[in-house]
């Protein structure tokens, strides 16, 4: 097997100099390229045909953007966004033009470089797709979206409140989930009952932005989580990167300092656990796509509890690894794909509100 090739975008010379003296070092990587704005990655990305290619958003001449869009619709390549999370919001729109990950510009440190060698090589063998230009525009969403700044305010109840919920789903994703979660929660309707928790493995300072863009496409609520505010029917809750999201008996959010040691942020299992735990079988674990196994041990402990489990099906992943074990396992028990997992969410919901119905 040959080096991975890899090209290096971004429009300062002192950052690529950053990702090129963390890759060099790498006998299994070789930096076949670099270019310094949105054009030159368009033509090296024909040219040089690389395993990955690293992007930046703000250039000049084309930005990472536009450029992300052509090579997509062109000459598909992985591509990784290493951006600015003060850019967050543009970074996931770069998701949905077809960028696979996005992460934060590193610091010059050897555990930055360890994680990022890690990453590229992680992401250069996956199977990408050529996106239709038209596709991308005019993609289909259920419903108007509306942008974060125009939905309502959440109401916040007193713990004196009755909030009534049958269900509680939970949502676990890493590589791919972006896509995936906004195909899910773009076909969930206004009405959706229950609350849904998120928990997406992502770069620190970037869950507030995810949770900006998938909420410009869902009719739901969509939030960044906030410690000791109530669960509530019908919106959906996305943790922060740098906790761990769990909940109470008391149906409240607790964020959960995360152990030091820690591979993954924010841990899925520690949130699908705390649902098993605390709503049994009111609790509907979903695994989707990513690497890792982080989830499984999770979606186990809900399906033992009495729950339902759901995991996104391989063709639809776009890295069959932590859905996979937890199917392996025997945990699961329906696998879908990802445009199928709203519907049969709806249902679940909807059984639900009419076995409680008088």
């Amino acid at each position: 097997m040959g080096k991975i090739r890899v090209v290096l975008v971004d429009d300062s010379s002192l950052m690529r100099g950053v990702l090129r003296t963390f890759l060099e070092d790498d006998e299994d990587i070789e930096i076949v390229g670099e270019a310094g704005n949105g054009r030159e990655a368009v033509t090296l990305a024909r040219e040089l045909k690389p395993n990955l290619m690293t992007m930046d958003l703000e250039m000049p001449v084309m930005n990472g953007m536009q450029a992300i869009e052509e090579i997509m619709a062109t000459r598909a390549v992985p591509i990784l966004v290493v951006s600015s999370a003060a850019d967050a919001h543009n970074a996931y729109e770069a998701i949905a033009r077809g960028a696979l990950e996005v992460i934060a510009k590193p610091e010059y440190d050897a555990k930055a470089a360890s994680e990022f060698v890690a990453k590229v090589k992680m992401l250069a063998g996956v199977s990408v797709i050529t996106h239709i230009r038209s596709r991308l525009k005019g993609k289909e969403t259920v419903g108007a979206p509306q942008s974060p700044s125009a939905q309502p305010p959440l109401l916040v109840p007193q713990d004196n409140v009755s909030v009534g919920y049958s269900r509680i789903f939970v949502i676990a994703s890493s590589i791919g989930g972006p896509q995936a979660l906004a195909l899910v929660l773009a076909h969930l309707p206004a009405d959706f009952p229950c609350p849904i928790l998120v928990s997406q493995h992502i770069s620190a300072g970037f869950a507030g932005g995810m949770a900006d863009w998938l909420a410009g496409s869902c009719k739901l609520p969509v939030r960044l989580a906030q410690d000791g505010e109530l669960i509530l029917p019908g919106v959906v809750y996305v943790s922060p990167s740098e906790a761990n999201l769990v909940v109470t008996r008391s149906r409240r959010i607790t964020l959960q300092e995360q152990l030091p040691a820690a591979i993954y942020h924010p841990s899925c299992n520690a949130l699908l656990n705390a649902v098993a735990e605390v709503y049994g079988c009111q609790s509907v674990g979903i695994i989707l796509t990513g690497m890792g196994s982080d989830g499984a041990q999770g979606i186990a402990n809900i399906c033992k509890a009495g729950g339902i489990t759901l995991a996104q099906d391989e063709a639809s992943s776009v890295i069959f690894g932590m859905n996979k074990v937890a199917i392996d396992s025997g945990s699961v028990q329906k696998v879908l794909p990802a445009d199928a997992i709203a519907r049969e969410m709806i249902g679940i919901a909807s059984a639900c509100r009419v076995a409680n119905q008088p």
